[in-house]
């Protein structure tokens, strides 16, 4: 980060505690999170994507899908579903904020491709006649 390339012999940056994503519209993160356009979540993390190699990412099909709200800052990031059926990261930890009863909607999401897949797999394929 910009602001931290003074510091020396800390190891790095460090992006700790909650922190505000912005999500792209449409994008799969959004839809789990019904749609929203900002969420919060909890991180514990020193990498981030260097912001020039952002554009050749997106060019070959990356979407960054969420971004920090004010800084070049990717946060999360995900491939079409026609790509591959849930392929989505994030620098954030989401087992942190996912609960027993409540689960973390990146958990669920997870969950719901993979059942959706299994059961592809059960359907047997249609025979020729």
């Amino acid at each position: 980060m910009p602001e931290q390339k003074k510091i020396e012999g800390l190891g790095g940056n460090r992006r700790l505690g909650g922190k505000d994503i912005e999500l792209k519209p449409g994008s799969l993160v959004s839809r789990l999170f019904d749609n929203a356009t900002r969420i919060r979540l909890r991180f514990r993390h020193r990498y981030e994507v260097d912001p020039k190699y952002v554009p050749i990412l997106e060019e070959h099909g990356l979407i960054f899908s969420g971004k920090h709200p004010t800084q070049p800052i990717m946060q999360v990031l995900e491939l079409p579903q026609e790509v591959h059926p849930y392929f989505l990261g994030t620098q954030a930890h989401p087992e942190l904020t996912s609960r027993p009863l409540r689960p973390q909607p990146m958990f669920m999401g997870l969950i719901r491709a993979a059942m959706k897949f299994a059961e592809q797999q059960r359907r047997p394929e249609p025979q020729a006649v």
